[in-house]
């Protein structure tokens, strides 16, 4: 019997290169490739377009996480969809499994693909690549977009998230081994998950979707950090906006009002009504609109300065 999800992503596949989007593997350097999903044109056609970067989280990989925006925006922008590393076709030999790691990786291979200047849209753990990107880059990123995120995952935020959730570690939801599993993380993930759907379809999600299961084990090891070893990068040139699920499970509003105090008067938060976690996913033309309006935004400020 064919795996529904594995159909969905040969579909997609299919559409992405359709409408001009393809894979292209970048050797960031030797044992570690990172795949991106880019313009099929050469760098020189797309040169008018602005180039818009959405970086993953932690539940699916690239093209299924922002197929719904990439066919909402690619006539505008040049669009770059990467896989962090071990997700999708990424992978590296090195043992380095940190968020400055995955950043560093990124950026690397954006500019083998001749990106110069990026706005990067990252939603939960690709927010937190995101920002190291955008403190360790500025001459990259422009501008910032995050949903669903926070600048890095401390100790005692990441203890109160999971006890609100019920959890013992972030694996136990991020990387579950049962189908009960797979739909416990949707509902976490999603404001409100249809009871109509079928088990098998959960099924075939755990099926294809949780390869490299030791490595991301251990980017989750490595994502939560101490309190005492971190401090708040207070420095971001980059406008910065907020744009947030208002039920969101994972980070809540509450969240994401700390996250503005915290980033200053370059940040603005606009929020998605009924809407989780996954808003792009679970409201897509919505969270669309809000992106288009804030690219917009960003567009004018540009030509002002």
């Amino acid at each position: 019997m064919v795996n529904i999800v594995t159909l969905q992503k040969s579909l997609v596949q299919i559409l992405m290169k359709f409408n001009g989007v393809e894979p292209k593997k970048v050797e960031i350097e030797p044992g570690t490739v990172t795949n991106f999903w880019a313009p099929a044109k050469p760098k020189t056609e797309e040169t008018q377009k602005p180039n818009m970067v959405l970086v993953h989280g932690f539940g699916v990989e690239g093209i299924l996480t922002w197929m719904f925006q990439v066919f909402a925006l690619k006539s505008h922008y040049s669009v770059y969809v990467p896989d962090l590393l071990f997700f999708g076709d990424s992978a590296t030999a090195a043992g380095n499994r940190s968020p400055r790691f995955q950043a560093e990786c990124l950026a690397t291979g954006l500019r083998k693909l001749g990106v110069e200047r990026c706005v990067v849209v990252g939603l939960s753990y690709g927010g937190m690549i995101g920002f190291k990107m955008a403190e360790l880059y500025p001459d990259l990123v422009e501008s910032m977009l995050v949903s669903g995120s926070v600048e890095a995952l401390t100790e005692s935020p990441s203890n109160r998230r999971l006890k609100r959730l019920g959890l013992r570690r972030w694996s136990e939801c991020l990387m579950p081994t049962t189908v009960e599993g797979v739909k416990e993380m949707f509902r976490v993930g999603t404001y409100w998950l249809p009871p109509w759907i079928p088990n098998w379809i959960f099924k075939d999600y755990l099926g294809v979707m949780f390869s490299h299961r030791k490595e991301r084990e251990e980017l989750l090891e490595a994502l939560v950090i101490r309190d005492e070893d971190f401090t708040p990068y207070n420095h971001y040139h980059q406008r910065m906006y907020l744009l947030w699920g208002d039920g969101d499970k994972i980070f809540d509003l509450e969240v994401a009002h700390n996250l503005k105090e915290q980033l200053g008067d370059k940040a603005k938060l606009q929020c998605i009504e009924k809407a989780g976690h996954l808003s792009q996913l679970e409201r897509p033309c919505a969270y669309n609109a809000h992106l288009k309006r804030i690219l917009a935004s960003l567009t004018a400020y540009e030509q002002l300065q």
